[in-house]
């Protein structure tokens, strides 16, 4: 039975955590396009804004 002292404050305090992190989530615009990430895979060219990677040099040629 002393375990359910422990158990109670435990389990509050992890949806108190829970509840802050969606709350923040929210507030910094995680929910906001929940269709584009899992279409981006299927897209033939990179978008605009992203940069090429660079070539690679090789330095142990002569």
């Amino acid at each position: 039975m002393n375990i359910l002292l422990v158990l109670i404050p435990v389990t509050a305090l992890v949806v108190i955590v829970g509840v802050a992190l969606f709350f923040w989530a929210v507030n910094h615009q995680q929910f906001d396009d929940l269709d584009t990430p899992r279409i981006l895979p299927l897209l033939d060219e990179p978008s605009p804004g992203t940069a090429a990677a660079p070539p690679e040099h090789r330095t142990d040629t002569p």
